[in-house]
């Protein structure tokens, strides 16, 4: 087998993702830092997330839709260069005297839409420069590139803010962005082109291949509670870590576990392949009940840190296994739709638990959100070993049949 990064076009994939991974990794502290300064209002922030949210919601299935009907490349490069330019617009924002609030939430929109149409181009981006067998690896070596990013991403935020200000974050994410739609313009990407349909004809056409397969949209179901769950637990952790747990530093640790938590079960992810991979990483997701289990205890500081560190763990691993097996069980002109369901599903998930969570604490006191999640994670989770689909798909999985003609570009 050979290694991904020997071939080409998957190394300028990779080099290209890894800059704007970088760049996208300062921009959380950099934008909140920016509008509590530029405002001194949390509703301005959730504003701004919520123009970058609400876009990306509602056209994730026709970014998916998209992306198979015009080659995943052509759409990937002119996303980059659409979140460049939002990017580098909330920069040169920031840089002035008076930054415009509305400037800054268009510009989050425009971004929230482009990568609506983004998000669905990674799989067939890596299916069309990786053969199979190389993939769980080339995956896996995204999944790293990431979650080292999230990991260097907030210092890297801080020494730039607090050298020369939330602006230039957003700048460097910008360029980050324009370097990354360089490399892939040069990257030579398989494509299968997809017979001309309606809009509507291509949405059902997608919708029929994740509700054909038992293991995938029950998978989703389960995923999708876990989103849920995270964002519960990122409500009402904070409140916990400072008030019962020890303070902000807890908080604070907890988060940095959870990074190398991510990085760990990616690394893990370049080297283990499970006989049942979707059964085996739907289990360790169910892991993702015990640190809320014991934040609703209060549990000690140090078992909490070890169990959100080894739930995250498990995410990093479940994240490329998962990838590598949708990738080979769906034909390839149908990939970006099926991931944008998936995205959509997990994604649409979180607003719901950031509502949720302060209603509920507040009639029931905050333990009741935590504990309810911890019990619907496990549920959902370890609930599709009870499904046939994901009980017997087993690795390798079969490769869905390619259609004979190909184009590349």
């Amino acid at each position: 087998m050979t290694h991904p990064l020997r071939v080409r076009a998957f190394r300028l994939l990779f080099l290209g993702r890894t800059v704007s991974s970088l760049g996208d990794a300062v921009v959380p502290a950099a934008l909140a830092l920016a509008v509590l300064r530029a405002t001194g209002s949390t509703g301005s922030l959730a504003l701004v997330l919520a123009c970058a949210m609400v876009p990306r919601l509602l056209l994730l299935p026709l970014g998916g839709v998209v992306a198979d009907r015009f080659h995943a490349k052509r759409v990937a490069v002119a996303t980059d260069l659409a979140r460049c330019a939002a990017q580098l617009m909330v920069g040169v924002e920031l840089l002035g005297d008076a930054p415009s609030l509305t400037h800054v939430a268009v510009a989050s929109a425009i971004g929230g839409a482009a990568s609506a149409f983004a998000i669905p181009t990674a799989a067939p981006l890596v299916a069309g420069t990786v053969e199979a067998d190389g993939r769980q690896r080339a995956n896996a070596l995204l999944g790293v590139t990431a979650n080292a990013s999230r990991l260097a991403g907030p210092a890297l935020a801080g020494l730039l803010i607090w050298a020369a200000g939330p602006g230039w974050a957003f700048v460097l994410d910008g360029i980050s962005f324009a370097v990354s739609a360089l490399l892939l313009a040069a990257v030579r990407v398989r494509h299968v082109p997809v017979p001309s349909r309606s809009l509507g004809a291509d949405l059902a056409h997608g919708w029929r291949e994740v509700r054909g397969r038992d293991w995938y949209w029950t998978s989703l179901l389960g995923h999708g509670v876990w989103n849920g769950a995270a964002a519960v637990l990122m409500t009402l952790g904070p409140a916990v870590a400072v008030d019962r747990l020890g303070g902000e530093g807890v908080w604070v640790l907890m988060l940095q576990g959870g990074a190398v938590g991510l990085l760990a079960g990616s690394l893990l992810a370049t080297r283990v392949r499970p006989r049942r991979p979707i059964l085996v990483g739907n289990l360790a997701l169910a892991t993702y009940a015990v640190p809320l289990a014991l934040l609703a205890a209060a549990a000690p500081a140090p078992a909490v840190i070890a169990a959100y560190c080894l739930a995250l763990t498990a995410l990093g691993f479940l994240n490329p296994i998962w990838e590598t097996v949708v990738q080979a069980q769906f034909a390839p002109q149908v990939l970006a739709r099926v991931t944008s369901y998936d995205w959509l599903m997990s994604l649409g998930a979180m607003p719901i638990g950031y509502a949720v969570a302060p209603l509920v604490a507040g009639a029931w006191g905050t333990p009741a959100p935590l504990a309810g999640a911890a019990v619907l994670v496990a549920l959902a989770c370890a609930g599709t070993a009870a499904v046939p689909g994901v009980r017997r798909l087993t690795w390798p999985a079969t490769p869905a049949p390619q259609p004979a003609k190909e184009a590349v570009g």
